[in-house]
């Protein structure tokens, strides 16, 4: 039990240090560039690359594709993934999957972002959002209300917290990665920040791309103490990483970034990666960008990777369907792997939890 203890203590040091390396043309490739900025916090490429093409595949619709990772996104450095649960609440349109990277050795959380009709119409929404939530046991610290109940009050949390246990039981305490995209990154931030809190701040790693902004100056720096190796990408002119808004003359009572921001751009044709400091609000990374020059577009491709909905139909219609076709191809084939997929799905006409039998 002991050398199990320590390899999972290696393990995890391993992919914090993936998360901050110290050499600074790491992970950079033909074509791209990682700007540290003379920091010693510096970016892997290869990583993130591989985290973000996670959060492009838990927005596919097609459960049963995710279920037997054969969707189109379920490729390139996620091939071999090994899903090990499913969630779907239909009524707060919320879709997750956790599963174990072997070559990552780690568990992975996806928590899929925004999928009603319109981006366009959420971004509006957002730009009036005020913090109005103290978050527990966090004097001062005020966050916004929807981000936070999307994941501690509806089936996220639970259902979360029991797969990555169950996972880290099978395969030893090993890292925890959590990620997401738009709405999806602000849910995985609360998530990451829970699972930190329970299983210890060197076993949970943070990776999103285009959040928006959670909470306050109190709030962001009681969440850097507790996830010190959060990553948010942003990308060149993308608006939601703006959102809500950030006023530098109202520091106590206006939205706040945690950090470690790194800013996707061109510079002279070169895509660059640059790590920003350890504000949260760098002015010379993704806020240098001119508001007039804010765009929705750059909010749908990260890293070269499509990270958006397949189906932009009304979410609730198109998981409801994709539910029933999951149910019946999991009716119609016998399921004989050694650690079944948990599916976890709820509705008000639907209700199936199989977790509870393991």
């Amino acid at each position: 039990m002991g050398s199990r203890r320590w390899v999972a203590a290696a393990a995890a040091a391993a992919v914090g240090a993936l998360l901050l390396l110290s050499v600074a043309s790491h992970g950079a490739r033909r074509g791209h560039s990682v700007d540290s900025n003379n920091r010693t916090f510096v970016f892997n490429y290869t990583l993130a690359k591989t985290i973000v093409e996670y959060a492009s595949a838990v927005y596919m619709t097609d459960l049963t594709a995710l279920y037997t990772w054969t969707c189109s996104r379920c490729n390139d450095l996620t091939k071999g993934f090994e899903i090990r649960c499913i969630i779907v609440d239909i009524q707060n349109c919320l879709q997750a999957f956790i599963g174990v990277d072997h070559n990552l050795n780690a568990v992975i959380v996806a928590i899929r972002g925004t999928q009603e009709n319109s981006v366009q119409n959420w971004i509006k929404d957002l730009v009036w959002k005020q913090v109005d939530l103290n978050y527990p046991n966090m004097p001062d610290a005020k966050v916004h209300t929807g981000f936070y109940s999307a994941y501690n009050n509806t089936l996220l949390r639970p259902a979360i917290t029991n797969a990555v246990r169950k996972a880290r039981r099978l395969y030893g305490d090993i890292s925890v990665i959590v990620t997401g995209h738009s709405m999806g990154g602000a849910i995985a931030s609360f998530c990451a920040l829970d699972l930190a809190i329970s299983l210890g701040s060197d076993s949970v790693h943070l990776m999103t791309f285009g959040q928006p902004r959670i909470g306050n100056a109190a709030f962001a720096s009681y969440f850097e103490q507790h996830v010190p190796t959060a990553i948010r990408v942003t990308h060149e002119h993308d608006i939601v990483p703006h959102l809500p808004p950030y006023f530098f003359f109202l520091p106590h009572l206006t939205y706040h970034h945690f950090p470690r921001e790194v800013w996707e751009h061109d510079v002279d044709g070169n895509t660059t990666f640059r790590v920003c400091d350890s504000s949260g609000e760098d002015p010379d990374c993704c806020r240098s960008v001119f508001a007039l020059f804010l765009s929705a577009s750059d909010h749908l491709t990260y890293m070269g990777v499509e990270i958006a909905a397949d189906d932009w139909s009304t979410c609730r219609i198109v998981m409801a369907h994709s539910v029933k076709r999951l149910q019946l191809y999991l009716a119609s084939n016998v399921i004989t792997a050694k650690n079944p997929v948990d599916i976890i799905i709820a509705d008000h006409s639907v209700q199936t939890d199989p977790s509870s039998s393991s």
